[in-house]
């Protein structure tokens, strides 16, 4: 890894100074990585019967899941909730509308299928408050859904995401006693914008929970649970190493976590057709100021301090980790590697099928019963 480093560190300056193709393909990939944007249409409507309530659309890995989902479309409606697959040939799948759609109504081809679902805190039916929280970056909105427990559950959201993709597991918490906090954090479309408007990966979000741990501290909380989504892991895990509050975190819920992100964009450049050492050269391009600067960031990112497999001895507190092997965003690799080389500290129950952050979707009863038989097994009750 440092003979890779140091030869990554030698041919970033060598494209500066050559220019041509090459460096200008190296720095779109650094700053598409650091770039927040929400994601591109990865669905396609065919057709809707509004008489029978279905939704035909393009088969794929994703519209094909079982479960209930969400979608994200242009027209009249802007997110519809979508129910079981009714039928499915080689090229599409039909499934139940949730959200009845009316007679008329303008619903465009283009579409992003999601496991948020539920799209605000009133569909979820239990009490819930608007505040904001100081952070480093300014005031952060966050949802607060209180609890009997002493412990506190701050939820992160992931890359490209707000804060309503965490409020599938606002339920089950609850029903375990536990106060939930839903925060945002530095450019995610709700929360203030960095100088340079940049993800730091984790390296700096960590600050706005931190910010949000102190808030719950202050509000009642003896002890907090941090809870990540996909980066939303990587900020969690950063705080729980970084944290001056990090005495008071006793325990981590990640789903789909990022735990090493040279795993995750190695993964997804080959999954685009990337090949090597454009990956590697990207990502060097955005581990030193100079050329993380050109590339968009408004800091270096440190790839060495996010790889939490490296740093697993660091780690201190009881951590649960619900990653679908499937997953084919994110993959599970780092999280197994995180599990082996902790595995007195790391649970991770096996999931399959379910994709990048849609286990609840694809498995409620099964995800809702892991969250709470570890909550049970690490005393967290609304009692402790």
């Amino acid at each position: 890894m440092k003979s890779l480093r140091h030869a990554v560190a030698l041919l970033v300056p060598a494209l500066l100074a050559l220019g041509g193709v090459l460096s200008i393909i190296v720095f779109r990939v650094a700053r598409r990585v650091v770039t927040p944007a929400r994601r591109a249409p990865d669905a396609e409507i065919i057709a809707v019967d509004t008489g029978a309530q279905t939704i035909e659309l393009r088969r794929t890995l994703d519209t094909e899941l079982p479960g209930r989902y969400g979608l994200f479309t242009s027209g009249t409606y802007g997110y519809v909730k979508l129910g079981a697959v009714l039928s499915a040939d080689a090229t599409s799948v039909r499934r139940k509308l949730l959200t009845q759609i009316e007679p008329g109504a303008q619903v465009d081809r283009d579409a992003r299928f999601s496991g948020w679902y539920y799209a605000s805190p009133s569909e979820l039916h239990l009490p819930s408050q608007n505040v904001l929280i100081g952070s480093p970056a300014g005031p952060c909105p966050a949802w607060f859904f209180p609890g009997e427990s002493r412990t506190w559950v701050i939820q992160v959201h992931g890359r490209g995401a707000m804060r309503a993709e965490c409020l599938r597991a606002v339920p089950v918490l609850h029903a375990a006693g536990m106060p939930t906090l839903v925060v945002s954090y530095r450019n995610d479309g709700e929360a203030p914008r960095s100088r340079g408007g940049a993800y730091a990966l984790g390296a700096s979000e960590w600050r706005d929970v931190d910010a949000a741990i102190a808030y719950a501290l202050r509000h009642g909380a003896d002890r907090v649970i941090l809870m990540g989504w996909s980066m939303g892991g990587a900020v969690a895990l950063q705080a729980a190493v970084s944290s001056g509050n990090r005495d008071r975190i006793v325990g981590l819920i990640l789903d789909s976590p990022v735990v090493d992100w040279r795993t995750v964009l190695r993964f997804q450049a080959h999954a685009a057709g990337m090949h090597a050492p454009l990956p590697d050269l990207a990502m060097g391009a955005l581990s030193m100021p100079i050329t993380a600067r050109l590339s968009g960031a408004d800091d270096a990112i440190p790839f060495d301090r996010l790889d939490m497999v490296a740093r697993a001895q660091e780690l201190s507190v009881p951590i649960l980790i619900l990653h679908s092997e499937d997953d084919g965003f994110v993959p599970a690799d780092a999280s197994h590697a995180l599990h082996d080389a902790r595995p007195d500290l790391v649970t991770m129950p096996r999931f399959t099928v379910a994709r990048h952050t849609k286990l609840w979707n694809y498995d409620q009863t099964g995800w809702n019963a892991a969250i709470t038989e570890w909550l049970q097994a690490q005393g967290f009750s609304a009692s402790a």
